[in-house]
């Protein structure tokens, strides 16, 4: 048995743990005194026979038997023992040092110091002590004045009498210094004087956290001195902290990743995202947790009409232009803080939440089911003074004007059964109307209530509206709150830290009086970052962005970002002058305002807006129909077409037979199909292939790949419908002898009346090829063969295709041509004659069909 030890007697409090002893150091002057519980001298000696005990001894005191002879010599022994225990408990004790750098900016003056202190707090006169640097590269003097103000700033919650507020603060000022720290020798500076005030102390050190209060340029040079010569010594742990951005776009994210971790491992970065420390969203997962049977049934498309995350602001980006023009509202706010809320409410609920690893596991295959987002999923908004202050604060000339959006609503979704279809609303801007935040996941209503509304209870009726809201702060309410819709069910969250709403008349959210919900606040009300603070000094990492989410959200959201570059942004007055014309809806994937643009009757300064209202252009092109218009346009124009030509060929031959190529072009057609065709005959169409890679069907390079992950996992077809290449046949890709290209031929002849296509979409490659038809070769351009095995200049260099003279016999061809790369073929192709050995689409005529070219004014006119 561990002797139980402890400081001075009259002051101190002692407890047991399995491990063993444990101190707590409360005493207010001078050095401890040794106290030791009663323990066996049998015990002590080794041996089981003697029955004496040494009884209790402190501060010199003798007391005990005198009576035996050999009482003196077992007494020394006892206590000799006793200390050794008392030792060996001693360095169970850690210390940990904190680290602030930028302890001299706004966000450690507002937040990051207030913080520590909270985190002080908690843990003083527990396991561990502290020191706390503040570090910067102000000079000495005036650092040293600014954390003495900002020190003294420092204020405790409600429930500290001020005698012992002024008594912690105290401590914690005592325990709190600034150091200028640029070089590394600084940084060798510090390490030393950390080890030797643990020395000194006669203590082990626990472990030090780094807290980057700095932009993401100064990153690789403070980790570089800390990684070379600020690492705590073996045993010891190192916890680095880093504030976002965390990169521009995907690529510059990956690239910090990559240097941050030529420096430190996964599990010491800490990646801080402060709304996950906002406490109405630290209970999202506990709140599915421990309302699991309730929710179970509730939980998913079945039952959810949609999800709504919302960050509304009132102030806007004055003084802040700088910051905003690189990143605007997507990057600031979306990107990080609503993306990570969605995984919250939209990921596996883990069996143990309280796994950090299982946690963050479940998290990162919501990212993977995050649906690829376009163009037509978000709408953008400026307000109006936005490009007038950028001009005057970063020296614009006054024909500037800028396009970063400061409003944006978003409509994602998420390609799993649990919630395919349920449209997931991202929204924030600035000068908005309302400060508030707030998760709300609205159910379905399938009631119908005969008595009039006034008669509906709550609790009872279930015709009023079912909603569970996570509300985040601000707003009416002015702080968190959980609401559960009485008609939904009454739910558990633990009493020790939520308590019930009090009343409050005339108040109504969402529509609804607040009365008609279970309403819940944080007991004692916390700031996020003292939150996330605690949870970086208790080694929570679930609570943090690890790098394989940061960058699974940066690949959402880049594309986007990238498509959006040089949209337009609505200008909106700003306040409640917006009135309803940031107003949108959505149908299917797309996203559009409510309200149409009013017309600017005189030009304001800037470009013109992008001509997207321009109508659909009928021409001719090599002899056939040719189509042209913006993208959105045509691929809205080709989807209709092919629409228009499934539901005549059903009605006359009760079948559609459509043969699709691969490439990166087709893929917006396939979105539009899977999101905006309801009324397509996919239980009457039979998908074929034009071309495939000799990879298998899974493989990202796939065609059928690309075709499943754009169109069939959104849409009804009946498996035996779908016929990908058998490029994959006996484990071997593409061999000759497995005969692949003649059983998808017979497979053609079996079900294709007349090998004759409803409609095959085909496409039109820089150097003039067409599905796998390439020049200067010889296969599939004529002859009997429906399909062959061909060689592409580029990786993968095997391919499977239908052959020119299988594409001319279909009923309908068409040709889809986009993006500015293909304006030199297009007009090459149009001046050429009958050439298919050089230039394969030039073959392309169908026997007795249609041909008819889709091309954007990128293509067409360049």
């Amino acid at each position: 048995m561990r002797p139980k030890c402890f400081p001075d007697g009259k002051k101190a409090k002692r407890w047991s743990r399995s491990h063993g002893c444990k101190q707590r150091f409360e005493a207010e002057r001078g050095g401890p005194a040794i106290a030791c519980s009663p323990t066996p001298i049998s015990r002590l000696l080794g041996s089981e026979s003697e029955p004496d005990q040494a009884a209790h001894c402190t501060d010199g005191e003798e007391r005990g038997p005198r009576r035996h002879p050999g009482c003196w010599k077992m007494l020394t022994v006892a206590m000799c023992m006793a200390l050794l225990g008392c030792l060996q408990a001693q360095e169970l004790r850690g210390h940990v040092s904190v680290i602030l750098l930028g302890a001299t900016g706004d966000l450690a003056r507002k937040y990051l110091w207030q913080g520590l202190f909270q985190l002080y707090l908690d843990e003083a006169g527990k396991d561990y002590s502290f020191s706390f640097h503040g570090a910067a590269l102000t000079s000495t003097k005036q650092g040293q004045a600014f954390i003495a103000k900002v020190l003294e700033s420092l204020s405790c919650p409600e429930d500290v009498a001020p005698d012992r507020c002024a008594e912690l603060k105290g401590q914690f000022q005592r325990l709190s210094a600034y150091r200028h720290l640029a070089t590394s020798e600084d940084y060798m500076a510090l390490s030393k004087d950390i080890e030797a005030q643990v020395q000194h102390g006669g203590l082990r050190e626990a472990g030090r956290i780094f807290y980057f209060s700095v932009p993401p340029f100064a990153y690789a040079d403070i980790a570089r001195n800390i990684n070379s010569s600020c690492r705590p010594g073996p045993g010891a742990w190192l916890r680095v902290v880093l504030e976002k951005p965390f990169g521009h776009d995907h690529l510059s994210a990956q690239q910090l990743a990559t240097e941050l971790g030529g420096f430190f491992r996964e599990e010491e970065m800490y990646r801080v995202d402060h709304y996950l420390g906002k406490q109405a969203v630290a209970q999202i997962l506990p709140f599915r947790d421990q309302n699991r049977k309730a929710l179970d049934g509730l939980w998913s498309r079945h039952h959810v009409e949609r999800v709504e995350i919302i960050m509304k602001e009132t102030v806007d980006a004055e003084g802040r232009t700088s910051f905003y023009e690189e990143y605007g509202v997507i990057r600031d706010v979306l990107q990080n803080h609503l993306t990570e809320v969605l995984t919250l409410v939209a990921m596996e609920l883990p069996h143990n939440i309280s796994s950090s690893e299982s946690v963050l596991q479940h998290k990162l295959r919501a990212f993977r089911a995050l649906r690829g987002l376009q163009k037509g999923s978000a709408v953008l908004g400026q307000y109006q003074a936005y490009s007038e202050q950028v001009r005057r604060e970063q020296q614009k000339p006054d024909s500037f004007r800028s396009l970063t959006p400061t409003f944006a609503g978003v409509l994602v979704h998420m390609d799993n059964l649990r919630w395919e279809g349920v449209p997931f609303i991202l929204m924030s801007g600035k000068a908005l109307d309302e400060r508030v935040g707030y998760v709300r996941i609205l159910f379905r209503n399938q009631a119908y209530c005969v008595q009039n509304d006034e008669h509906w209870v709550a609790d009872q009726s279930q015709c009023l509206p079912r909603q569970i809201v996570f509300y985040i702060g601000h707003g009416e309410l002015g702080s968190p709150a959980v609401l559960v819709s009485r008609n939904l069910f009454r739910p558990s969250l633990p009493s020790e830290s939520w308590k019930g709403l009090g009343a409050r008349p005339g108040l109504r959210l969402f529509g609804r009086p607040l009365s008609d919900f279970y309403a819940y606040r944080p007991v004692r009300e916390q700031d996020a970052y003292s939150v996330l603070i605690s949870r970086i000094f208790h080694g929570r990492k679930d609570s943090f962005v690890t790098t394989e989410n940061l960058l699974a959200s940066w690949g959402f959201w880049t594309p986007l970002l990238d498509s959006l570059a040089h949209e337009v942004p609505r200008l909106y007055p700003g306040g409640a002058e917006n009135g309803h014309l940031l107003d949108f809806e959505f149908s299917g994937a797309q996203l559009y305002f409510s309200q149409r643009q009013p017309e600017r009757l005189v030009p304001g300064p800037g470009p013109a807006p992008m001509p997207s209202g321009f109508q659909v252009l009928k021409a001719k092109y090599r002899e056939s129909p040719l189509i042209s218009a913006w993208p959105e346009e045509l691929i809205a124009k080709l989807a209709d077409d092919i629409e228009a030509t499934a539901v005549r060929a059903v009605r006359r031959f009760g079948t559609f037979h459509l043969a699709l190529s691969g490439g990166s072009s087709p893929v917006p057609l396939f979105q539009q199909l899977a999101t905006r065709h309801y009324g397509f005959p996919w239980a009457h169409t039979h998908l074929w292939l034009v071309d495939e890679r000799c990879v298998p069907l899974w493989d990202p390079e796939s065609n059928f790949q690309h075709l499943q992950t754009h169109l069939l996992q959104h849409v009804r077809v009946p498996y035996y419908n779908i016929h990908p290449m058998p490029v994959h046949l006996h484990q071997r890709l593409c061999a000759e002898e497995d005969q692949g290209a003649q059983t998808y031929a017979s497979e053609i002849s079996a079900l294709v009346a007349n090998s004759s296509f409803d409609l095959v979409l085909l496409g039109m490659g820089a150097d003039g090829h067409t599905a796998s038809l390439f020049p200067q070769s010889p296969s599939g351009l004529d002859g009997e063969q429906l399909v062959v095995l061909t060689e592409s200049p580029s990786r993968p260099f095997q391919r499977m295709s239908l052959s020119l003279p299988l594409i001319n016999r279909a009923r309908k061809v068409a040709v889809l041509v986009m993006g500015r790369v293909k304006r030199e073929i297009t007009m090459l192709v149009s001046r050429v004659g009958h050439e298919p050995k050089k230039w394969p689409i030039s073959g392309v005529l169908p026997s007795s069909g249609q041909l008819v070219w889709y091309m954007d004014y990128e293509a067409f006119l360049g």
